[in-house]
């Protein structure tokens, strides 16, 4: 093999890893600020639950479309756009008033956010070898919860001294920053005059996704990603990640403030803990771990798989919060929760990026992230239901860990391995091959 002597890739997956931060900024914003809005608004638990996951209606909406956009447009153009206008939607949400506008912000922002993941899957499988991509990959999604560390405490600082609307105005600026950043920066391998050859070279040698585009129609590769069992493996277990995660990202604050009467500093402190684990999990666990394992000879298909079941079995943690008022037991059993789920995300992030055929990336991207956000929808509004009838959020949780389990149940049973598959063009020559054989039997 090569041997590298760039290191333009890591510029790149840190410049994705800084946008996620920021795409995540703009999301707790609206959980951090949400005690103060619904006494502004005069806004029931089940109004704040609607807002809530009202970001996740348009973000999943879009999952689809956004990963047809990412095969045939490209990751550069789609989130130059995208960036401008969720920028755009944070300033929207601290300058509006009322239910209506709030809900009509959060849509936007879903809406233009939708392409972060699935496009910054699809730049990682374009500029790294196989065995750097679980690194890579972990380094960006693994920001998505250092963004909730710090970005709930940081949240609660700025909203503690300017108020809630203060909160979305600092969150849109740095999002207008990371827009000039990602214009400046971001072109896909064969484009960037700053990569070397022999960085190239080694990206390539490495078994990085070639750039293309699909053999088949946006419709046609749905289908039949769909028909593949593993898919579904996948799609079934990160839906389930899916339903825990946005009910800490959306009513963990809620939780503290409410149910172990915390102040709004005091809370952000602590709901910024089980992120922070979460953040070191992947990233040493799912990220380094993982390379470490497979680049020692370990069987890869193998230990992905064991990585994803252990990590969803610890996130039954979850349960352990239903069952106490102490606000330090509650906060350790959701950070081993959210530490095993965490993990199984940085991993699930990897798959489509080895399975999906070529050309199919962003598409198998939105699938999942589809799954995982059509969850996301769920999760608040049923937690708010909950919370609004039980006064608690003791069953919110159970019902957490029962989707969980099935999550489970599909990394178990439906993702048989992570073999490439075959394009359709490739399927339809062996069928062809296989009816010229038997016609030529035949005479």
């Amino acid at each position: 093999m090569l041997k590298t002597t760039g290191k333009r890739r890591w510029v790149i997956v840190f410049l994705l890893a800084f946008g996620v931060i920021v795409n995540y900024f703009d999301r707790t914003n609206l959980s951090v600020a949400g005690t103060l809005m619904s006494k502004e608004f005069n806004l029931s638990p089940a109004q704040m639950g609607i807002l809530f996951s009202s970001f996740i209606w348009t973000y999943a909406l879009l999952q689809f479309p956004v990963g047809a956009m990412l095969d045939k447009i490209g990751v550069k153009w789609v989130i130059r756009v995208a960036t401008a206008i969720w920028t755009i939607a944070t300033y929207m949400t601290a300058v509006v008033s009322g239910f209506g506008l709030i809900l009509l912000s959060r849509l936007l922002l879903g809406a233009s956010e939708a392409p972060c993941f699935p496009a910054n899957a699809k730049a990682t499988g374009y500029w790294f070898p196989k065995h750097e991509r679980a690194r890579a990959i972990a380094l960006f999604d693994s920001e998505s919860k250092l963004a909730n560390a710090i970005g709930v405490a940081f949240v609660s600082l700025v909203v503690a001294q300017w108020g809630w609307r203060g909160g979305f105005y600092v969150t849109a600026l740095l999002s207008l920053l990371y827009t000039v950043m990602f214009w400046a920066i971001y072109r896909d391998p064969k484009e960037d005059k700053k990569l070397s050859k022999e960085e190239y070279d080694y990206i390539v040698e490495g078994g990085a996704q070639a750039e293309g585009q699909a053999s088949g129609s946006f419709i046609s590769n749905v289908g039949y990603l769909l028909k593949q069992r593993k898919v579904w493996g996948v799609i079934i277990g990160y839906g389930a990640y899916g339903y825990a995660w946005y009910l800490f990202l959306t009513w963990l604050p809620n939780y503290l403030a409410t149910q172990m009467h915390m102040s709004l500093i005091k809370t952000g402190w602590y709901a910024s803990i089980p992120w922070f684990v979460g953040f070191l999990t992947e990233l040493t666990i799912s990220g380094w771990l993982v390379d470490r394992l497979v680049t020692k000879g370990y069987n890869p298909m193998l230990v992905r798989k064991v990585m994803l079941v252990v990590g969803m079995m610890l996130g039954l943690a979850v349960i352990g919060a239903a069952f106490t008022t102490n606000p330090n037991v509650a906060v350790t059993y959701i950070s081993i929760a959210l530490g095993g789920l965490v993990v199984t995300s940085g991993i699930a992030f990897q798959i489509p990026t080895f399975i999906a055929p070529k050309g199919t990336t962003g598409t198998m991207m939105g699938l999942l992230t589809f799954g995982n956000s059509g969850m996301g929808i769920l999760a608040p509004i049923i937690t708010g239901f909950i919370v609004g009838a039980t006064g608690s959020f003791a069953m919110a949780f159970i019902v957490a860990g029962i989707v969980l389990f099935i999550g489970i149940l599909s990394y178990v049973f439906l993702l048989t391995d992570l073999d490439p598959i075959p394009d359709q063009d490739q399927v339809n020559m062996k069928q062809l091959a296989g009816q010229n054989k038997n016609i030529k039997f035949s005479s």
